[in-house]
């Protein structure tokens, strides 16, 4: 997304009592965005660079109170609610680090020091990417939980209009502009590929969806729920709410089958077909073979309203799984039978 997107999504994130973590290469411009939210809302930003501290940085030194251990309050502890907590370079903080952040990240206090209510928190990171010196992957699900994920893209337009407005010298605007490829580095490695949906997740998205207009959902729901339901679910999930378009279970049992399917519908349901016969388990499979004929006969009906090409990948799909032992082959290898006539 670009730096306009991304700020505005933080910024509805933040507002919501939620956490973004914005992934992108060095120098995009992720601490400037949260710069100018700070100064858009007339909060204090706390930067913490995570990769230069250490546990009692965080945390706070232990001292003795009476007979007890109590640890003292950083330095860089916020001191209203007016104030942006931005925990930057997660991806170079040491383990132990991160695992003293997760308290902050849960419960909004670290031990005994609790966070002025309304804090806003926001963190970032490069990309998991061989280019940069990071201690290690951050691959936890539980961790990544979480955030709200924006991955960052520089835009061409969007930066010549910044360079425009920041004096930067014609010389280099005009090299850019002919010369794209040389804005910034290509190489991107998603972390969206690891986020599945959860309990939590669906919660965190509903937090932030109170906040936003009909319209908004509809211009940034896919990339909100992208960011913490991973590309999958988001993309079944703003179809249902944007489309009228049937599930699979909807179409292949009760045949609903809309009269008229743009290109881009058809395509979707081709994939919750496919979704749909994948992830098939062996009891279910066993419940469906007594009504393969049906199934078949809403498939017939569904194929005349798609592209051949999409729909020859479903029956690609079937011929592969009729291979496999079990209910789940018999029941494809009697849907490719009655379709094939």
């Amino acid at each position: 997304m670009t730096l306009l997107e991304a700020k505005t999504l933080a910024r509805k994130i933040m507002e919501s009592g939620e956490i973004p973590l914005l992934v992108g290469h060095f120098g995009v411009g992720k601490t400037d965005i949260i710069r100018e939210i700070a100064r858009e809302t007339n909060k204090e930003l706390i930067i913490l660079v995570l990769s230069q501290m250490e546990p009692g940085d965080l945390i706070g030194l232990p001292s003795r109170q009476e007979d007890k251990t109590v640890f003292l309050e950083p330095d860089w502890w916020p001191k209203n609610n007016q104030t942006i907590l931005f925990l930057d370079e997660i991806n170079r903080s040491h383990r132990s680090i991160r695992n003293a952040i997760m308290q902050l990240l849960v419960d909004k206090r670290i031990h005994n020091h609790i966070l002025p209510e309304g804090t806003w928190i926001v963190a970032s990171m490069n990309p998991p990417d061989e280019e940069y010196d990071q201690v290690d992957l951050i691959t936890d699900p539980a961790f990544l939980s979480r955030f709200f994920i924006l991955e960052i893209t520089p835009d061409l337009e969007e930066w010549l209009n910044w360079a425009q407005k920041n004096d930067i010298p014609n010389e280099i605007i005009k090299f850019i502009e002919k010369n794209p490829e040389f804005l910034y580095s290509s190489n991107h490695i998603s972390l969206k590929t690891t986020i599945k949906p959860s309990p939590r997740s669906w919660h965190k998205l509903g937090n932030v969806f109170k906040k936003l207009s009909d319209e908004e959902k509809k211009t940034f729901g896919y990339q909100l729920a992208s960011g913490i339901l991973g590309p999958e679910a988001a993309k079944i999930f703003t179809e249902n709410l944007f489309l009228n378009i049937p599930t699979a279970n909807q179409l292949l049992m009760e045949g609903i089958i809309p009269e008229k399917l743009e290109l881009h519908e058809a395509n979707s349901i081709i994939l919750r077909i496919i979704d749909f016969f994948s992830n098939l388990d062996e009891e279910n499979a066993k419940k469906l073979y007594e009504k393969a004929e049906i199934i078949a006969g809403n498939l017939i009906k569904f194929s005349n309203s798609v592209p051949k090409d999409s729909f020859f990948s479903l029956v690609r799909l079937l011929s592969e799984l009729s291979n496999e032992d079990g209910y789940k082959g018999k029941l494809c290898d009697k849907i490719l039978e009655k379709i094939s006539y």
